[in-house]
C-alpha cells in the first residue's frame, strides 16, 4: 500500500508514447520500494472522442483527489474544426483553473552534452540553470470581458488583463520561496511603463519582498527587455516571476535556449491539500507533435523530467529526483540522441523506447 497517488493523462499525439517511458521509470522505482498508486484516464482530443468533451467531470474529480497529475500532451489537426469550447486545449485549461494551479514552474537547464545544440553560442548557454515562475490562473487568458463582438459594421476581439493583489501576492511568494532555495535572486517582469496591471504587479511584488524576503535579491525588468536579456546573457538570471501572458512567451523563449522543446519539463502548483502536498500537475513543455506520433521518434526526456519534478515538489523526494535527473544527464553524455537532438548528418537516432530503456539502465547501474 502507498499514500502516494498519481493520475496519468497521456492525452493526444506523442503523449501516450512519452508517458509510456515515464511508466517504466515509475515501475523501476516501485521495484526499489518506492511505490505509487497510479490511475489513468483521458484528456484532450482522446477525451472528446470518447465523451464529447475534452475533460470528463469524473476525470476532473479524480484530478482533485490525487497527489499529482501527470499529463502528456493535447491537441491535433483533426480537432481544429471543433468549436472553441470543446477544443482539446480546453481540457488542460480546465484542470489548471479548477485545481487553482496558480504557479507554473518552467526550468530551463542546458546539459553540458547539449550545449553545442543550442542556436546561441556555447559560452552563453553552457551551465544555464534558470527557473521561470508564471502566474497561471488569471491575467489576460481568463479576464472578463472577453470574446468577439460586433461594433458598428465590424467585429472586435476583446481580452482583458486583470489581476488582484492577492493573485500577485501568492505567485510572488512561490517565486521568492524558490529563489531562497536556489541562488537567492529573483527578477520580476511586467510592463509597468504602459499597463496599470503592471504597476500593481511591481508594487505588490516589491512589498512582499520588503516585508518577508529581505534575504532575496529582488530586481524588476520590463518583459520586453527581459526577452532581449534572455537571448543576450541568460545566465544573469536565477528565478524569474511574471504574469500569465508574458510567462507564456518568455518561458518558450527560455526553453529554446537549451536547444529543444523535447528537453523541458514543467510543474503547475496550487495551494496545499489536507496532507500538506500541493495541488499539482506536471507536463512536458512540448506539444502533441502529431506529425511524428506513433513513429517512435518522440523525445521522452521532457516528460521524464516532469516526473522528476513531481518527485521533488509533490513528494519531497529530492534525492530520488536528483538521481533521475543525473541518469538523464549521463545518457546524454554517452551520446544517445532522439531525432530532435541530432546535430550531425548521418547520425543514427535512438527511438523513444530506447531512450527510456537507457535511462532506466542508468538508474539501475547507479544504485
Amino acid at each position: 500500500m502507498t499514500n502516494r497517488s498519481l493520475l496519468i493523462l497521456p492525452g493526444d499525439g506523442i503523449g501516450p508514447e512519452v508517458m509510456a517511458e515515464v511508466r517504466k521509470i515509475i515501475d523501476w522505482f516501485g521495484t526499489r520500494g518506492l511505490a505509487f498508486h497510479v490511475s489513468e484516464d483521458l484528456v484532450g482530443g482522446a477525451a472528446y472522442d470518447a465523451h464529447g468533451t475534452p475533460l470528463h467531470d469524473d476525470t476532473m474529480a479524480k484530478a482533485q483527489e490525487v497527489d499529482a497529475v501527470l499529463l502528456g500532451a493535447v491537441g491535433g489537426p483533426k480537432y481544429d474544426v471543433l468549436d472553441f469550447s470543446v477544443k482539446p486545449e480546453r481540457g488542460l485549461l480546465r484542470l489548471r483553473k479548477e485545481m487553482d494551479l496558480f504557479a507554473n514552474l518552467r526550468p530551463a537547464q542546458c546539459f553540458d552534452a547539449l550545449a553545442d545544440f543550442s542556436s546561441l553560442k556555447k559560452e552563453v548557454v553552457s551551465g544555464l540553470d534558470i527557473m521561470i515562475v508564471r502566474e497561471l490562473t488569471s491575467g489576460v487568458y481568463f479576464g472578463e470581458p472577453r470574446g468577439i463582438h460586433v461594433e458598428g459594421n465590424e467585429r472586435v476581439g476583446i481580452n482583458t488583463q486583470r489581476y488582484t493583489e492577492s493573485e500577485i501576492d501568492r505567485v510572488a511568494r512561490a517565486a521568492f520561496d524558490l529563489a531562497r532555495k536556489r541562488d537567492g535572486r529573483l527578477c520580476s517582469m511586467e510592463k509597468a511603463n504602459v499597463m496599470e496591471s503592471g504597476i500593481l504587479w511591481r508594487e505588490v511584488v516589491q512589498a512582499v519582498g520588503d516585508k518577508d524576503y529581505p534575504d532575496v535579491e529582488l530586481s524588476h525588468m520590463y518583459a520586453d527587455a527581459g526577452a532581449m536579456q534572455l537571448t543576450r546573457w541568460p545566465k544573469q538570471f536565477d528565478v524569474i516571476v511574471t504574469d500569465n501572458l508574458f510567462g507564456d512567451l518568455l518561458s518558450d523563449l527560455a526553453a529554446m535556449l537549451t536547444g529543444s522543446l523535447g528537453m523541458l519539463p514543467s510543474a503547475s502548483l496550487g495551494a496545499p491539500m489536507e496532507n500538506g502536498r500541493p495541488k499539482a500537475l506536471y507536463e512536458p513543455v512540448h506539444g502533441s507533435a502529431p506529425d511524428i506520433a506513433g513513429q517512435g521518434k518522440a523525445n521522452p526526456i521532457a516528460c521524464i523530467l516532469s516526473f522528476a519534478m513531481a518527485l521533488r515538489y509533490s513528494f519531497d523526494l529530492g534525492a530520488e529526483a536528483g538521481r533521475l535527473e543525473k541518469a538523464v544527464e549521463d545518457v546524454l553524455a554517452d551520446g544517445l540522441r532522439t531525432a530532435d537532438l541530432l546535430g550531425k548528418e548521418g547520425a543514427t537516432p535512438v527511438s523513444t523506447a530506447e531512450m527510456g530503456d537507457a535511462i532506466v539502465t542508468k538508474l539501475a547501474t547507479s544504485a
